[in-house]
Order: C-alpha cells, then structure tokens, then sequence
C-alpha cells in the first residue's frame, strides 16, 4: 500500500489488475511452446475484442 493513500483506491486497482492478470497468465511453464502461443493469441484476440 506504499503508494496508494486510500484503502479504497488500492482495492480497486487490486480487483482491475487481478481479472487482467489472470486473463492473460497461461503458465507458460506448463504448456508446449505451440499450445502456450495458440492460447495466447486467442487470449489477445479476445482482449482486442473487448477493448474496442
């Protein structure tokens, strides 16, 4: 909380941060290289989807 001065505000940057991070982690530690980049280009598809 070092650079938040409202308990608020760090909870909602926490909540908006944790749906995008959990939306592009793929673990890539646990895939093939091929899977990992089919997954992540229809993860930014879908991001490029939702952000226009």
């Amino acid at each position: 909380m070092a650079k938040f001065r409202a308990i608020k505000t760090l909870q909602k940057f926490a909540s908006i941060h944790a749906s995008i991070h959990n939306h592009f982690n793929l673990d890539r530690h646990l895939n093939r290289r091929d899977i990992f980049k089919q997954n992540r280009s229809a993860t930014l598809a879908e991001w490029r989807q939702l952000a226009t």
